[in-house]
Parts: C-alpha cells; sequence; structure tokens
C-alpha cells in the first residue's frame, strides 16, 4: 500500500510511480531497463535535494505522518520479553501512555512510551497520546519501581500536548506533571529520553526529565505546537509555518540549544519509510549512552541531571 504523501513530496512520489509503473512490465528490453535506472538515479537525487532541505514545518508534517513508527513499533523492534503494567492505583489506566518492563541486550530495563494510534479508530482510543493525570502518575509508579530495582528507564516521547479537559484538570493535570518532573529529577538510575515524533509543553516534559535527551532527526520538541503559537502570536493558525520557522523546535536548532543531546538518523523521507532502519539507529544511541550511565552512581546520576537542566536557558545581560 502506498504511503500518503504531502505536496513537498510530490516529486519523489512522482518518480517513484513511474518506477513502479516499469518494474510491473517486467521487461527485459535493455531500453526499459535503461530507463528505469535512471528513473531510479534520479528519485536518488531528488529525495537527497528534498529531505536535505526540509523547513522546520516540513519537519513538523513528518513527525505527524500517520504511518510514522510509535512507541509501541519500536518496543517490539528493540526490546524482547516485553510485559505492560496498567493502572495508576488511583484512578484509571491511560491508554495514552504504555509502561512496564522489557530487556534490551540482555539486560532488564523500565520502558515508558507515549503511544498515538495507526488510524482515527485508534488516536481515539489512545486520545491521540495526549496524557490524563492517572497517565503521569502511571509512568511515575513503574519509574519508582525501576528505581527501586536499580533499573534504567527508556522513555520514548510522542505527544502533541497533555490533555487539556475538563476531567483533566479537575484531577490535577498540572500537579501530576509538577509532581513527575520533581521525582525523576531525584530518581537514582540511568534515565533515557527519546523523542520519535512530536515533544509537545509539559506534556512531553512531564515523563521526559533525563539525564540524556534524544531525538530522531525529524521529531520536534518545543513549549507549544506551531498551530498554537500562530494562535496566540497572529490569531491566524494558518502561520503555523511561519512560527514553527521561529520557534527553533527542530532538531538541529535544539543541538545547538543544547537542550538535546544527540540526533538520531532517520532513514531518508523519515522514519515510516523504513522503521526498521530507525530502530537500528536508537539501537546504537541506546547502547552507547546505557553503557556510559550504568556506571556512573546514584549520586552522580543525580547531580549530573540537576546540572542539565540548571545550564538551560542562560540569560545574557549586556
Amino acid at each position: 500500500m502506498a504511503l500518503s504523501s504531502f505536496d513537498f513530496e510530490k516529486p519523489v512520489v512522482e518518480l517513484e510511480q513511474k518506477i513502479e509503473n516499469l518494474q510491473a512490465k517486467e521487461s527485459t528490453n535493455p531500453e526499459v531497463r535503461k530507463e528505469l535506472e535512471g528513473l531510479e538515479e534520479q528519485l536518488e537525487e531528488t529525495k537527497k535535494q528534498i529531505y536535505g532541505n526540509l523547513t522546520p514545518w516540513q519537519r513538523v508534517q513528518l513527525a505527524r505522518h500517520i504511518a510514522r513508527p510509535h512507541s509501541l513499533d519500536y518496543i517490539s523492534l528493540l526490546f524482547s520479553d516485553w510485559m505492560e503494567l496498567h493502572g495508576d492505583r488511583t484512578f484509571a489506566d491511560d491508554p495514552a501512555v504504555v509502561c512496564g518492563f522489557a530487556h534490551f541486550d540482555g539486560a532488564p530495563l523500565a520502558v515508558i512510551g507515549q503511544q498515538k494510534g495507526k488510524d482515527t479508530k485508534e488516536n481515539l482510543a489512545r486520545n491521540f497520546a495526549m496524557m490524563h493525570p492517572e497517565g503521569y502518575r502511571k509512568a511515575l509508579r513503574i519509574m519508582k519501581l525501576a528505581d527501586k530495582f536499580a533499573l534504567p528507564i527508556v522513555v520514548l516521547i510522542d505527544t502533541p500536548g497533555a490533555y487539556p479537559g475538563i476531567g483533566a484538570e479537575e484531577r490535577g493535570q498540572a500537579e501530576a506533571i509538577a509532581r513527575n518532573i520533581k521525582e525523576m529529577a531525584l530518581l537514582r538510575v540511568p534515565i533515557i529520553v527519546i523523542i520519535i515524533g512530536e515533544g509537545a509543553s509539559g506534556g512531553a516534559l512531564g515523563v521526559g526529565l533525563g539525564n540524556v535527551v534524544l531525538m530522531l532527526e525529524n521529531a520536534w520538541y518545543c513549549v507549544i505546537s506551531p498551530e498554537g503559537c500562530a494562535s496566540i502570536l497572529w490569531r491566524d493558525r494558518a502561520m503555523a509555518p511561519q512560527s514553527a520557522d521561529a520557534l527553533k523546535l527542530t532538531a538541529r536548532d535544539l543541538i545547538e540549544l543544547k537542550v538535546v543531546d544527540e540526533v538520531i538518523p532517520e532513514p531518508l523521507g523519515g522514519a515510516h519509510r523504513n522503521p526498521e532502519e530507525a530502530a537500528k539507529n536508537i539501537r546504537v544511541a541506546l547502547q552507547k549512552h546505557l553503557a556510559i550511565l550504568t556506571k556512573k552512581t546514584p549520586k552522580q546520576l543525580q547531580a549530573d541531571r540537576f546540572a542539565k537542566y540548571r545550564a538551560m536557558g542562560v540569560v545574557i545581560e549586556n
């Protein structure tokens, strides 16, 4: 089945369609084979040209692609012996976040992942990965279990924000996020955060405070969505591309600002074009950082985490 595409990808889609039509002929004609080789070379160059010069707004679009791998996809590709746990032991289970334990290269760890759906029905069931207070409390319950048994924690971020509904506010949405940030700062085990898609506002930060923050090449991470910013500044959501430029929300921007520690490359065209390759790149980054962090003492981990966030947002006075 053909992947859905955005307007800026039309040249790529057209070339892929031409190649597919030629391949369907199954011709041994030398002229057809020569034309096919030429189109394949042209396709590769077109991909490099388009995907090598994406605007911030185009990266936001790729981060939201319906076929983009989500947390459970990466969990199945990266980990073994996955065992999901449910509920916050206070109110309910929140399907917007999956939490549990697994093995990575034979070693146990805790995994927390914000989970979107593959279609509208599943997105509704998962609340589009917008967590309720019980989701943050469920995540904290699993983190504290990991802390008790000295297990590293891996967090997969992919959310347009925390759920802003009345019920969530009544059950203490802001308090749940604030408590998670406080408690994560005090955990005595390594925390590796990976932004795999969208990372919006406190919805992401409520499970996103880590010793190391990694980010996929076409993900975005910011205090507000481009549409939300455009609505506030210009009273017009159509200005989202301009606000995406101003917000400095891409991986490249955030590396320069020292908000994230490493950018994980994606397959040309986005992780949805080759989820296995994207997972392989994540695996390499996880192996590297786990090897470093697991050698540190609990006090070192706490001190490093504290220093990391204290260093952000430095004010320069003239």
